[in-house]
């Protein structure tokens, strides 16, 4: 599906400006470039671009509540200077899985005063010489780094679970409601909103919730797998002659991968039939 038919069925009739949480997963971008984006989503607080495709975050709007932002499995390389201006308050970004090599690709991260968590899982940075303590010492205000502070401690549940919030406490049950509420009032007016557009609504929901549990899953088994892999530098010798217990767990992440694949892909068939 192509990004900008996405967006727009994301939207699900909403103005963009109410838009506070944006998932575009598994989409396709033309050219590498952000497409069906523009400033009229002001208020988005949260973006998930996983996988379309992505080379370039130049197009990338105006979005200054931005606090959360995914762009893992892309193909990008560099322009992240662009972001401290598009996207100032962001505190979360996710590079995982792009081609970012070098020290210098993230440079421009620097005038991005409030980010606490970067993730390079997967980026080839990561099998750099003291690559941790090289990204700590260039972007002072970290405080996470592929899930861990300088002193290898996880970052807290309770800090993902903020960073997954879109808004004050209870504003996604508010917008549930009126969104309720709202399909309650234009069924009432005909066949204006039937049956067919329910089922498109639910399925749609649904759908959400499954790639968010595949996205959730894999950070937990990647974050693991890596801080097997790192500890492992420090292992005796003999014990070196068997086998290290991060490939069960590099196992485990590919299994998990092909599954969720298919979820993937069925969730796409969905999205095209739902139009």
């Amino acid at each position: 599906m192509e990004m900008k038919k996405r967006v727009t069925l994301e939207l699900r009739n909403r103005n963009p400006s109410e838009v506070v949480e944006l998932v575009v997963d598994n989409c396709r971008s033309a050219d590498g470039e952000v497409e069906g984006l523009t400033d009229e989503f002001s208020a988005l607080e949260i973006l998930s671009m996983v996988n379309i495709g992505l080379s370039s975050l130049a197009k990338l709007p105006s979005l200054p509540k931005l606090r959360k932002l995914e762009v893992s499995d892309n193909s990008i390389s560099s322009g992240l200077d662009t972001l401290a201006q598009k996207c100032p308050n962001l505190t979360y970004l996710n590079l995982s899985g792009n081609q970012i090599k070098e020290l210098s690709s993230i440079e421009g991260l620097q005038n991005l005063k409030n980010l606490k968590s970067l993730d390079l899982y997967s980026c080839d940075i990561t099998a750099a010489d003291d690559y941790r303590e090289n990204v700590f010492e260039l972007l002072p205000q970290l405080v996470y780094l592929d899930g861990f502070d300088q002193e290898d401690n996880e970052v807290p549940d309770s800090e993902n679970d903020e960073d997954d919030e879109a808004g004050p406490p209870g504003d996604d049950d508010d917008d549930d409601e009126d969104e309720e509420d709202d399909e309650d009032e234009d069924g009432s007016e005909g066949d204006e909103v039937g049956l067919s557009y329910l089922m498109k609504e639910g399925i749609q929901r649904k759908t959400e919730l499954l790639l968010r549990a595949r996205r959730g899953r894999e950070t937990q088994t990647t974050k693991a797998m890596t801080t097997t892999m790192n500890r492992g530098n420090n292992w005796p010798r003999p014990y070196l002659l068997t086998p290290p217990p991060y490939l069960a767990i590099a196992s485990e992440m590919q299994t998990i991968r092909k599954s969720w694949d298919q979820v993937y892909s069925r969730a796409d068939e969905v999205f095209t039939m739902a139009t």
